[in-house]
């Protein structure tokens, strides 16, 4: 792999104001109230639309909390339809990653003209038609500076990615209380999707020093915090410290973005339902041993950042690392989500299909070699 050197050009995006720390959450009633906006629509799941009162909103607040775990275009429609009804001026992402990607195109197709495919891609955006506040309620996706949003049509079984400038929030309340809530199960399985997106990025072919900082100390965070959050769900402190991998794990998808991990774990979602983080997880380890021969030092420089001994031997990475997603709890095993091996090969033709990821990966992957990482993970 040609490493990118600091003459290569790169944008970096992050939201204009960003509120960091236990107990931020009402920041969001504040910084609304102090810009004259009243008319707000909150995009929830059912959990934190019951806990609404939390961000001290006031005025007149539309709650839309029928969000399914993997959103759809039909899910998306019927918010779209609320949020012409309503016409706010300001849209909040109140929950995880789904809650997020959907807030984000609330705030950019009502009254637009324009329909989800039609924006499908890269800046096809028209322009913002309201605020945009993300408020995280799990440490994972890093939606929260994100410019990305993505539904699944049910057409296709595959994922619609919109990539925007108008979809990056205003503001970006991320407040690890929040999180406390959050089962061990569900904290491993984030846990592992912020350490995907800094693992992807740092191995990218698109990887660049700028990123490279994040995406490190991101791994670092994930290797420190994620088994205290899981042993202890109130450890404030290591809630903390994950809110903020997740957060630095955002940051390297603007410019870099994700690569094999992400495009061979989504048919894992679309087909199976099975939930974001821990079809990555399952994945993580199978994806980073494949691309240890392109990259052997940054392989061994991220086991090393998850307190693991460096590897960039296929069979020893693939070993540590899932041993080390075993030890958090993960499930590792297709099987073990109902996936019948009579549809792997029909899924990896839709993982070879995510060019937009798979072109990103230092090392390149066929069918077949996708195919096999389904078969050792069956």
């Amino acid at each position: 792999m040609t490493p990118i050197d600091l003459t290569t050009p790169i944008e970096l995006l992050r939201p204009p104001r960003v509120v960091f720390g236990a107990g931020a959450a009402p920041e969001t009633g504040r910084w609304l109230r102090g810009r004259g906006l009243t008319r707000v629509l909150v995009v929830a799941d059912a959990f934190n639309a019951a806990r609404v009162d939390l961000l001290g909103l006031e005025g007149a607040v539309t709650v839309f909390a029928d969000i399914k775990p993997e959103p759809d275009v039909p899910n998306l429609e019927a918010l779209l339809a609320v949020a012409g009804r309503v016409e706010p001026q300001a849209v909040i992402g109140f929950g995880g990653g789904s809650a997020m990607d959907l807030a984000k195109l609330a705030a950019v197709l009502p009254g637009s003209g324009q329909t989800i495919h039609e924006v499908v891609g890269p800046e096809k955006v028209a322009d913002k038609r309201a605020v945009l506040v993300q408020v995280p309620t799990t440490a994972g996706t890093g939606s929260e500076v994100g410019t990305r949003a993505l539904v699944t049509d049910p057409a296709t079984m595959s994922k619609l990615a919109v990539q925007s400038v108008h979809m990056l929030a205003d503001l970006a309340v991320v407040d690890p209380d929040l999180t406390l809530s959050v089962p061990p199960a569900v904290t491993a399985a984030t846990g592992v999707d912020a350490l995907a997106h800094c693992v992807e990025a740092y191995t990218n072919r698109k990887a660049h020093p700028l990123i490279d900082l994040y995406a490190l100390e991101g791994i670092r965070l994930v290797g420190r915090f994620l088994p205290r959050a899981i042993a202890d769900g109130n450890d404030r402190e290591a809630r903390a410290g994950l809110s903020l991998a997740s957060f630095y794990g955002g940051i390297c998808l603007g410019p870099v973005n994700t690569a094999a991990g992400h495009a061979v774990a989504y048919p894992l979602g679309t087909r199976h339902h099975i939930p974001h983080g821990a079809a990555n997880a399952l994945i993580f380890p199978h994806v980073l041993a494949f691309n240890a021969p392109a990259a052997p030092v940054k392989t061994a420089a991220v086991l090393e950042a998850l307190g693991l001994p460096p590897a960039t031997e296929p069979a020893a990475v693939l070993d540590a690392a899932r041993g080390w997603c075993l030890r958090l709890g993960c499930r590792m095993r297709l099987s073990e989500f109902g996936v019948p091996e009579t549809d792997l090969p029909r899924m990896a033709e839709e993982a070879h299909a995510i060019r937009r990821l798979l072109d990103n990966n230092p090392r390149d992957l066929s069918r077949e070699d996708i195919l096999g990482m389904y078969r050792a993970a069956a």
